[in-house]
């Protein structure tokens, strides 16, 4: 009998955050991504170090970011 796999369709799946902060600046720039997630670790001196920092300490920004994400995926 063949094994099956569940293949996640979540657009997430396997993606690190670090992956997904690195795509929305390429795709839009700190200061686009600034205005699309209003947060200032995109405003004032960003750098993806500490976008990382502050976004795995605040749920609903990480949220916005993931949820950007997904709309240009």
């Amino acid at each position: 009998m063949p094994v099956s796999r569940n293949q996640s369709n979540d657009p997430l799946h396997g993606k690190t955050l670090e992956a997904i902060v690195t795509t929305l600046v390429e795709h839009f720039g700190w200061e686009e991504l600034a205005e699309r997630v209003n947060t200032n670790c995109f405003k004032t001196d960003p750098s993806i170090k500490s976008s990382l920092k502050f976004l795995r300490k605040t749920q609903w920004a990480r949220d916005e970011v993931e949820a950007l994400y997904i709309s240009i995926v």
